[in-house]
């Protein structure tokens, strides 16, 4: 009985894994539409929109009471506000990359991205890889090292969102908080910023409020929704899913992001990203492969003699 539950525990975690991961892929058509604003403020405007709606869902579900207790944990406060710095940070090196002519090198970080996961996985929360699932991370790291070499130096930008945000996922598995309280208290903390810079954008004339036309504006206000409910997902799926599980589907945003660039935006898709890519999606399938056998096992061995 306690197998079969955690069984559908991490069936249910990763769904939402999967879910949140298929909406930061499809997240540049979103950005799409606001290209008329500036990253940095768009950046104020999702920290603090989101901090209102995950402030609704609180109401919403009656979670205050558990939101409150949370808060004045020491303990929880301090890995909430780490990972509050560490997502701010991802973000912010994200749009700085972008803002600054670094967008391969920006879209290269959330390749690396998995690996680290995996890697922290193993050496931080002892999860074990069978040999199948250890030759699955040599191949896709094989693909990163390609995508690296081809671009021809060491790629800071790319490490950087690498690190934060594979510190990030770890820092939400090791907090034992509900998902919707530990989303709570990372937007509470980075709240009063984003609102401070939003005043000086007005207070200066260069903020976007009754500038920009009103879908705009709404779009701009729907930032927290998009971008709230991915990282809800992603906090339900991190608690439940192994790490080094986590690190492999973390390749189907990037992945999504690459066939909208080439179908949609028409971006150059080289012989070189066919090789490198063909060597992380054949490590895709090994590991799925690796996983299902091993969960089979898990069902099924302690039934015979």
């Amino acid at each position: 009985m306690k197998h079969e539950r955690e069984e559908k525990a991490r069936a249910a975690g990763i769904g939402y894994s999967i879910i949140a991961y298929i909406a930061w892929g499809l997240l540049p058509l979103y950005w799409k539409y606001l290209d008329r604003v500036s990253a940095f403020e768009i950046l104020a405007h999702r920290i603090f929109w989101s901090f209102l709606f995950v402030a609704f869902l609180l109401l919403l579900y009656r979670r205050w009471e558990p939101f409150k207790k949370a808060l004045l944990n020491r303990k929880i406060a301090l890995a909430a506000f780490l990972s509050s710095v560490l997502i701010s940070a991802n973000w912010f090196i994200y749009i700085w990359g972008v803002n600054n002519g670094h967008v391969i090198e920006a879209s290269l970080g959330y390749y690396i991205n998995p690996l680290l996961s995996v890697a922290l996985g193993v050496v931080v929360l002892k999860e074990r890889l069978s040999r199948w699932q250890v030759m699955a991370l040599v191949l896709a790291g094989i693909g990163v090292i390609i995508l690296t070499v081809q671009y021809g130096k060491i790629p800071w930008i790319s490490f950087a969102l690498a690190i934060t945000f594979g510190f990030y996922g770890l820092a939400k598995k090791k907090a034992q908080t509900e998902a919707l309280v530990g989303l709570a208290l990372e937007t509470v903390f980075m709240a009063p910023l984003a609102l401070g810079y939003m005043v000086f954008a007005e207070a200066s004339g260069i903020g976007v409020i009754g500038f920009v036309s009103p879908p705009e504006m709404t779009l701009l206000i729907g930032t927290g929704v998009v971008t709230a409910l991915p990282l809800l997902w992603f906090a339900k799926g991190a608690r439940a899913v192994p790490l080094s599980t986590m690190g492999f589907i973390q390749y189907m945003a990037p992945t999504i992001s690459l066939i909208l660039g080439v179908f949609v935006f028409k971006e150059a898709f080289t012989s070189v990203h066919m090789v490198s890519f063909a060597f992380i999606w054949c490590a895709l399938l090994l590991y799925s492969l690796s996983y299902t056998s091993i969960a089979q096992t898990s069902r099924y061995g302690k039934a015979r003699p």
